[in-house]
């Protein structure tokens, strides 16, 4: 094989990798998760060039293992998707995490030569994230986060007890002229988000900052 059709080969590789990794992450970034489009192109071009270095770059070495390059690739993505789901001391960001993992695997995939494979997994992921997105089961409990201000402390104690068995986790706070609490909450998937919300605004001598 003369040295511009392999340049090309390894140039293609590449490519792929960023393509894939961009679709998932295209969709990441429409759910304006914090993991986007970037990230998940970088992750996926970073695995394929660790891969196409591991099979060429070492061949003149007495021992070389593609495989051993897979595996730190893999532990490297645990660590990262470990400090998403860890993100301000709450276990949150799952998909993103496992998003980040098998964008990782997909690179390693189009940088082995392997496009169909990558390709059909990207697919795979995408009905993953998208479609069953729209069929997710609404039951059981899902964890969002609310912030609530008011100039009366008592009040928005009184609301963290209205709130009962939902809050996992709160913390006040005092500004200037001001009383913040940050809570945890946990609420049926069968309540929507604007159901929520209007619950939430509902509450006397409290006003709702934000929602996540």
């Amino acid at each position: 094989m003369s040295e511009l059709p392999f340049a090309l080969q390894l140039s293609l590789r590449l490519l792929a990798a960023g393509l894939l990794g961009a679709a998932i992450g295209y969709e990441r970034e429409l759910r304006s998760k914090g993991a986007g489009l970037r990230t998940h192109v970088l992750v996926s071009l970073g695995a394929a060039l660790f891969m196409i270095i591991s099979q060429y770059g070492f061949e003149g070495a007495a021992r070389f293992d593609a495989a051993r390059v897979a595996a730190g690739v893999v532990g490297g993505l645990g660590f990262l998707g470990g400090g998403i789901i860890m993100k301000n001391k709450h276990v949150s960001g799952l998909t993103t995490a496992a998003g980040l993992w098998v964008t990782g695997a997909i690179g390693l995939a189009a940088g082995s030569g392997l496009y169909l494979m990558g390709a059909l997994c990207t697919a795979l992921v995408l009905i993953s994230l998208e479609a069953l997105h729209f069929h997710s089961i609404k039951v059981g409990d899902r964890e969002v986060k609310a912030v609530l201000v008011s100039e009366d402390r008592a009040a928005l104690a009184s609301a963290v007890r209205g709130l009962g068995g939902q809050v996992a986790d709160f913390t006040l706070m005092r500004t200037e002229s001001k009383y913040k609490v940050e809570l945890q909450l946990r609420v049926q998937k069968s309540e929507s988000v604007l159901q929520l919300l209007e619950r939430l605004e509902q509450i006397p001598d409290v006003q709702l900052e934000s929602l996540e």
